[in-house]
Parts: C-alpha cells; sequence; structure tokens
C-alpha cells in the first residue's frame, strides 16, 4: 500500500519528508480524468457500494533530497486517497514526453491497469470477475491470443478485460473496458439504472444551478 511520506537519511542530513500525497485538482490531467470515469462505470456496476476511485498526486520534491523524483506522480486511489502500483503518467521528461500520455487507448490501459492493482490490493479481493467462469480477468488489447504478453507490438485495440476461460485455456474477450455492465443479468442491469437515476436525481437536486 502507498500514500506515505517518505524519509531520507544521509551522513549529516536530518529527516526529510515528501510533500503530502494530494487529490488531483478537476481539469489537471484530463486525459487521465476522462480514462478513470470508464473504468469507475465498471467499478459501480460490478461493486455496489464502492466509491469512485480518485486521481491522487505525489508533488514532486526538491532534486537535492534524498530518493526524490522531479516531477508529480499520479496514482489511481481509493476514495481514502490510499493506493498500490506504479503511477499512472510515467513518463520521460528529458525526453520532451508529454506529462501524460497522448494516446487514448493507451491511457485507457494504464489507468486500468492500476484501477485493478489498487482494488484487489486494497479491498483484498478479486475484481473484476467474468460472468461466465467465475474467475478473475486482466487488462488487454480487443483480439489478442492466448499467448499474449505485455510489451507485445502486434496488440494495438482498444483495451477489454479478458478472461483465460476454463481448464481447456478457451480464452476470451469478455467486454470492452467501461462496459461491463452489458455482461450483468437483465435485474442486475435494470437495478444499477435505477440506482444511476438516483444519483443523477440527488446530483441534480443538490446543484444551486439546476434550479
Amino acid at each position: 500500500m502507498n500514500h506515505f511520506s517518505h524519509a531520507g537519511i544521509g551522513p549529516g542530513r536530518g529527516r526529510r519528508r515528501l510533500p503530502e500525497p494530494r487529490p488531483a485538482e478537476p481539469g489537471q490531467w484530463p486525459k487521465l480524468e476522462a480514462a478513470l470515469a470508464v473504468v469507475n462505470r465498471d467499478l459501480t456496476a460490478t461493486l455496489p457500494g464502492q466509491d469512485p476511485l480518485i486521481l491522487m498526486v505525489q508533488p514532486a520534491c526538491e532534486a537535492s533530497a534524498p530518493g526524490a523524483f522531479d516531477r508529480d506522480q499520479v496514482y489511481v486511489a481509493m476514495s481514502d486517497g490510499r493506493w498500490h502500483g506504479n503511477p499512472v503518467n510515467a513518463c520521460d521528461l528529458e525526453e520532451d514526453d508529454p506529462p501524460e500520455p497522448d494516446d487514448a487507448a493507451t491511457v485507457l490501459h494504464v489507468v486500468a491497469d492500476a484501477a485493478q492493482s489498487t482494488v484487489v490490493e486494497l479491498r483484498w479481493q478479486v475484481w473484476p470477475v467474468c460472468p461466465e467462469h467465475r474467475i478473475g480477468m486482466h487488462r488487454r488489447p480487443a483480439g489478442t491470443e492466448g499467448d499474449w504478453y505485455e510489451g507485445a507490438t502486434d496488440a494495438g485495440g482498444p483495451p477489454v478485460w479478458w478472461c483465460r476461460g476454463d481448464r481447456n485455456g478457451d480464452g476470451h474477450d469478455v467486454a470492452l473496458v467501461g462496459q461491463l455492465a452489458a455482461t450483468l443479468p437483465g435485474r442486475q442491469r435494470r437495478a444499477l439504472r435505477r440506482v444511476e437515476r438516483e444519483r443523477n436525481r440527488r446530483r441534480t437536486a443538490g446543484d444551486p444551478g439546476q434550479g
């Protein structure tokens, strides 16, 4: 689990605390926010009652600090600010990389992977689960074969949740990331729509601008 202050100790140095992580400001990371909104649709559909995931920022610290990093690190976190795994804005600024990936599909791949890591590790449960085989799924590009591996160059499709299938290895794409609600039984889909309507009604009622 992450969300901590790192202290470096060295000869002639006292403890130096890193800046405290903080929630990302709305609009600060638009591509990451858009991708997380898609992933949160799957979270809402499959884990009723779970609060949406958020983006947490570990601010950059002074270059002179032991173990310092020179740019903000963005993580996918639970609503209480805890996260697990790697940042989702990994880039090399010295090579003129953008602060967040340019390609929307790439961003969604990275954010879905980070979201799964945070949910699985901090809830101590498998997520998401294939509705047919009742086993955990993994994020992959659409249309990959069973022997696909991370880093393969021949798979540029949109991200899907992929299930390895039964013991015969009949792997299959279950749904595009963000569309797990469509795989639910009819009764669950209807219940989910009711929850969404009620949430939207409350949001509208609480917004002065909506009168």
